[in-house]
């Protein structure tokens, strides 16, 4: 897998999602190790939702994983959380805005299920 379709892949699975209900503030850079090396950046600031394939430095953490592990935290089969406690994911900076992005993934996997609850509206 390239960097660019890994980067492709992550900023679909953020940008598609429905971040409503998140409140938080966050600025991290993702650096990508092996296959696909590369950094880019996640930012939500003021409720606007900002992906890019550049590295930020003014950030508040850096997330070092592979891109495998990456791309599963990002579409929400692997916890930030118990990636970092097995090794599969390294944070540099503040943990609690690190936090702050797993909890808007969150925000975004109950969105996408609410969503598929809701009954279409009945046709006249």
């Amino acid at each position: 897998m390239t960097y660019e379709e890994i980067f492709s892949q992550a900023k679909e699975a953020f940008t598609s999602g429905d971040t409503t209900g998140f409140n938080g503030n966050f600025a991290i850079q993702v650096n990508i190790v092996g296959e696909g090396s590369g950094a880019f950046y996640i930012a939500f600031k003021n409720g606007v939702l900002d992906v890019a394939p550049y590295e930020y430095y003014d950030r508040d953490a850096i997330l070092i994983a592979s891109a495998e592990d990456f791309i599963k935290i990002s579409d929400g089969s692997l916890n930030a959380v118990a990636a970092f406690t097995t090794g599969k994911l390294k944070v540099e900076g503040s943990i609690d805005k690190a936090l702050e992005l797993q909890n808007m993934i969150e925000v975004m996997g109950k969105n996408a299920k609410n969503a598929k609850k809701a009954k279409p509206a009945k046709k006249k």
